[in-house]
């Protein structure tokens, strides 16, 4: 009966060693100083929104503060099929509003496609593009860096895609957590392996050439995480600029931050069907560890997961052992240097990010969550999820509109 745990502990063991090593190579990473730039490249810094009244004008204002030359780039609002003063307060803070209404196509995929499509064939040429969501603080120097990878021949760009911290609410500063192991982590480990981060959907940055030779055609739920693999199989690795970063800022109400994290649980498995085998067919006939490097990352389970699925299956080999079943004992030590791997992995994730006292402290919070997203999951079973594009609710005749204000 006790070796019906085989299967599971091989299955465990493969992505627990997967993110030891990253977390191990991680902390071997040194950034490197590029020198004075070649050249300093225009850049069109794109919003894709739907009705964030809420967030934009602070989005806006703060990116219009970045240290860049004020006259090589542009602040691009996409109000995709807006309902609310988006559009209205974007255009009052100085940026060009491209508003667009089509019921049909709904989405950020097919956003970003039209606000690409216009733009590349547009008078006014972009050496490149930077795609932050409408909920973002970035960091100041966040064109200069992508301005020095682009320089240096990097395609695709994923900077830190991190969370800014909330003390107050016990949902965000776990995500804030979660995506410092998985939107940091993981991609400086994979950096030193010279393997693709992948992209976030937020702090993404693409050359024209990208966009030009690879059109956007990416609209599932997950459409970075498909437009990202994409890319690589098409032989453009993105590559992990970890000096910049952007910040969104996640609702503090676990009930309001439902849909988002729906969005990120399920959106995945079309893509796990659809992409897996032609990853790793790829990565076999290529030779390519690259390519299996990304077909591992699409197919490993959330960590929560993963963590809680080890710590269920020790409870479940001690039980075992007051039973005196034979070999409870060799599969209960082998669980246990699981988890110990799995929590070197925090640990070592968030001295290597150098996370504030309040993270570490945020991994009481792990219980709640893990509680929280079981419930979440049996939500989704029982009422399904909505695949349209919705704002995440925080607490705080044409086609086309164009509004154009001067800078």
């Amino acid at each position: 009966m006790i070796y019906f745990q085989i299967p599971f502990l091989v299955i465990v063991s493969l992505f627990t060693f997967y993110l030891s090593l990253l977390t191990a190579l991680a902390f071997l990473y040194r950034s490197e100083n590029n020198g004075p730039e070649k050249k300093w490249n225009r850049f069109a810094v794109i919003i894709p929104a739907h009705n964030e009244e809420i967030t934009i004008e602070q989005t806006i204002r703060q990116l219009f503060n970045i240290g860049y030359p004020a006259e090589l780039f542009d602040v691009i609002v996409v109000a995709d099929n807006c309902e609310d003063k988006t559009a209205v307060i974007a255009a009052r803070m100085g940026a060009l509003v491209l508003e667009r209404f089509n019921k049909k196509f709904r989405g950020k995929g097919y956003a970003l496609k039209w606000c690409f499509d216009l733009l590349l064939k547009s008078s006014k040429k972009y050496d490149a593009f930077l795609i932050v969501d409408a909920d973002t603080i970035v960091s100041e120097n966040i064109l200069q860096i992508m301005n020095s990878y682009i320089n240096n021949g990097a395609a695709a760009i994923q900077c830190s895609d991190l969370v800014k911290p909330q003390h107050n609410s016990w949902s965000s500063e776990i995500t804030r957590v979660g995506l410092i192991l998985y939107n940091y982590v993981k991609p400086l480990g994979k950096k030193v392996l010279n393997c693709s981060s992948g992209l976030r959907g937020n702090g993404m940055c693409f050359s024209a050439d990208t966009l030009k030779k690879n059109p956007w055609q990416a609209f599932s739920q997950t459409e970075d995480l498909e437009y990202g693999i994409k890319l690589l199989m098409n032989g453009t690795q993105i590559i992990f600029a970890p000096e910049a970063q952007v910040e969104a800022i996640m609702p503090a109400n676990p009930k309001n931050a439902e849909s988002q994290r729906a969005r990120w649980e399920i959106g995945r498995f079309p893509l796990i069907l659809k992409y897996s085998g032609k990853l790793l067919s790829a990565a076999m006939a290529k030779k390519s560890f690259a390519l299996f490097d990304a077909f591992l990352d699409l197919i490993s389970p959330a960590f929560v997961n993963l963590f809680s699925f080890t710590i269920l299956i020790i409870l479940l080999n001690i039980l075992l052992l007051t039973l005196n079943i034979s070999g409870a004992n060799i599969f209960l030590i082998l669980w246990i240097i699981l988890l110990l791997m799995q929590i070197y992995h925090v640990l070592g994730g968030l001295y290597i990010a150098g996370a504030d006292k309040t993270a570490y402290k945020a991994l009481f919070y792990v219980p709640r969550y893990a509680l929280w997203k079981l419930i979440l999951y049996i939500k989704l079973a029982l009422k399904g999820h909505s695949k349209l594009w919705v704002r995440t609710e925080r607490e705080t005749n044409s086609d086309t509109i164009l509004h154009k204000i001067a800078k």
